[in-house]
């Protein structure tokens, strides 16, 4: 390897320094990701209970507390509570939209090394052919194979140096990338959920529960003797 470099050009020390560069923003950001990431069921489960307690104070302190994107975005509903439901959504929306460049953030040096590390080394490809027939004008087209070798050699490592510097630096980005979507769609889903939940929340409070309990009969109704009911039925027949 060491051999490598040293026959490999200058454009090798750039190539070395652009997988430094990569490997240094995925092990970053995979550090983040992990930091950011959270069980969102179970954390909606026990917010879900501070809301329909009305406790809304605490609910406040719990998304403090986590430090996560998805824990922002839940404390700025939370904070307007009282507002209309299409207010929340757009309050919601605004907040998970201010956490996505944190989301996104080098992952687009990593896109640029993917798709930089080739051409850097398909210029240290011309670099080192052009360098082998300059040799060869310079010797009247007398030089020896081993001059016109260097060139190809040197053409042939920057070439696959660039390739594989490439490859891990697409990958890194392709996996980060889909870290960054999954953490989206949880901003999403808590921002969906927590307005179904202040909002189902006012539902309840605005329903008034009734126990009705069965009407007593009127205290001037006089229920009739035994006596009366047989002077009654006397007189009907009577009649008849």
């Amino acid at each position: 390897m060491p051999e490598l470099i040293s026959k490999g050009g200058p454009l090798i020390w750039l190539l070395l320094g652009c997988l430094v560069l990569a490997a240094g923003v995925f092990l970053e950001r995979l550090a983040y990701f992990h930091r950011a990431s959270m069980n969102l069921p179970e954390f909606m489960a026990g917010l879900a209970s501070l809301i329909r307690r009305k406790n809304y104070a605490e609910a406040l302190q719990e998304c403090v507390a986590t430090r996560v994107p998805v824990g922002r975005v839940l404390h700025a509903a939370l904070l307007r509570h009282h507002a209309p439901r299409e207010q929340l959504k757009e309050i919601v929306q605004e907040a998970g939209q201010l956490e996505v460049p944190r989301l996104e953030r080098y992952l687009s040096i990593l896109h640029a090394i993917a798709h930089g590390a080739p051409l850097i080394g398909l210029l240290g490809t011309i670099i080192g052919l052009l360098d082998s027939f300059t040799n060869l004008s310079a010797a009247n087209g007398v030089a020896t194979p081993a001059d016109v070798a260097r060139g190809v050699y040197q053409s042939l490592i920057t070439s696959g140096m660039g390739i594989a510097v490439a490859i891990p630096a697409f990958l890194f980005y392709a996996f980060l990338s889909a870290k960054a979507r999954h953490l989206m769609h949880d901003l999403e889903r808590a921002g969906v959920e927590i307005t179904n939940l202040i909002e189902d929340s006012r539902e309840d409070r605005s329903i008034l529960q009734f126990n009705p309990e069965p009407a007593a009969a009127p205290s001037n109704i006089i229920e009739a003797t035994p006596a009366l009911k047989a002077a009654g039925g006397s007189r009907n027949r009577g009649k008849s």
